[in-house]
């Protein structure tokens, strides 16, 4: 099959770039930026619209095994396929957790359900309980892409140092969540005025400070490969720029609820802006707009985390952390570009290019070879979000009833429509 992209904007996060061409692909990779319509090409019309490399989402919790009833690896994909993620990298923290060659197996089988490209990450430690090493290199054979037990920190700093000098024999990547865990253990809340006021559970900033150096000092002993999937606060960027100007192999992240979201909208107490960590101050969210600007925090994800309603109908400190997000990323990451804090390009190297670069994935391009894994999007198109209208089985979004732009006209994986019309 030849498809032929005309009449569009074609967004390269490698070169930087926005400009008008064609695109050309065949047999399910880009063939051509650029030139005329080879013969018995099918032309797809974009109208002027901006075409890009499908997001790659890192990060994204899925509910098999254990809890299918809140998102399952079909109604997942069909989420992404409509927010114009290609690519989900998917959490090890399901019930039980992937932390065996087997149970990889089981999730890579089932995710053959999803429309769109699913690459798994297994735990660092066996049930995640931080006790144990799980057999990495059996992991990494069966498939998996990094190794991490997610928002549970391995508090056992000797356990932590093994488990990174064997990951770095393997070349693999560790995957740290930068908290202190006893500090931050049952808070809801940034401390602040407005956490008093409200009489919320809060955690200091600085939690996030000392677990990140205690990450990077472990890295600096064992040169392994480290990623940091949540920087929030602006305490955590010096060390996080010390460890890249020291040369070590350290990449970071932010979460697309932390970008455009403060401590300011928990409101009336709602529970979808519930998360872990806590939304932060408003300085807080300019200083990780500027820091992904820079490519200092490489990574932008929506860390989807369903809930379903009865973990969400509580107390604010005692419902479950966490929001869908895997249809609203790109819509949310609109605001950031309509406010002038990130370029397009600039959003699809964080969206699209670092993720998949990072964990040695083919998509995040549109050069000649790439897999055609796009997005056609109008990034002007208003709409009221509702949270029953999205894909996912579980609807818990901050975005819900907010004034958003950004629509997803079409995906395509590997060539293949995937979502929009004649999908």
């Amino acid at each position: 099959m030849i498809l032929q992209f005309q009449n569009l904007r074609l967004i390269d996060p490698e070169a930087q770039t926005e400009e008008e061409t064609t695109l050309t692909i065949r047999d399910g990779r880009i063939a051509a930026v650029g030139g005329e319509a080879p013969e018995g090409a099918e032309i797809v019309d974009c109208g002027g619209k901006y075409l890009a490399p499908g997001l790659v989402d890192w990060g994204v919790k899925i509910g098999e095994p254990g809890e299918r009833h809140k998102e399952s690896f079909r109604s997942a994909g069909l989420a992404a396929a409509a927010g114009g993620v290609t690519t989900i990298v998917a959490r090890p923290d399901t019930m039980p957790p992937i932390d065996t060659p087997e149970s990889l197996e089981f999730a890579t089988r089932r995710a053959a359900d999803a429309p769109v490209n699913i690459h798994h990450m297994a735990s660092l430690t066996r049930a995640r309980e931080g006790r144990e090493m799980v057999e990495m290199s059996f992991l990494q054979d069966a498939g998996a892409v990094a190794f991490t037990d997610g928002v549970r920190v391995v508090s056992d700093t000797r356990l932590m140092s093994r488990c990174m000098t064997y990951a770095r024999g393997l070349n693999a990547l560790i995957i740290g969540h930068p908290q202190e865990p006893m500090l931050s253990k049952g808070a809801a809340a940034t401390s602040s005025k407005f956490a008093s006021l409200y009489g919320l559970p809060a955690v200091s900033p600085m939690a996030e400070v000392m677990g990140l150096d205690r990450d990077l000092a472990l890295v600096a002993m064992t040169g392994a490969r480290y990623h940091a999937d949540q920087i929030t606060v602006a305490a955590s960027l010096p060390a996080l720029r010390r460890a890249r100007e020291a040369g070590m192999d350290v990449t970071a992240g932010v979460s697309i609820h932390h970008l455009t979201l403060n401590e300011f909208d928990v409101g009336d107490y709602r529970t979808f802006f519930r998360f872990t960590p806590p939304l932060r101050s408003e300085d807080d969210r300019i200083a990780m707009i500027e820091a992904v600007a820079e490519g200092l925090i490489d990574v932008i994800a929506s860390f989807h985390t369903p809930q379903d309603e009865e973990s969400k109908r509580l107390p604010f400190a005692e419902a479950a952390p966490g929001a869908v997000g895997l249809q609203t990323l790109l819509p949310a990451a609109m605001r950031l570009y309509h406010s002038g804090g990130l370029s397009l390009a600039q959003l699809w190297r964080a969206m699209s290019l670092n993720p998949a670069h990072r964990l040695g994935l083919e998509g995040g391009r549109v050069s000649v070879g790439a897999p055609a894994d796009l997005v056609l999007f109008d990034p002007n198109a208003p709409f009221v979000m509702d949270r029953f209208a999205l894909l996912s089985k579980s609807k818990n979004t901050p975005f819900d009833g907010a004034r958003m732009q950004g629509k997803v006209l079409g995906t395509w994986v590997a060539g293949r429509r995937v979502h929009g019309e004649g999908a």
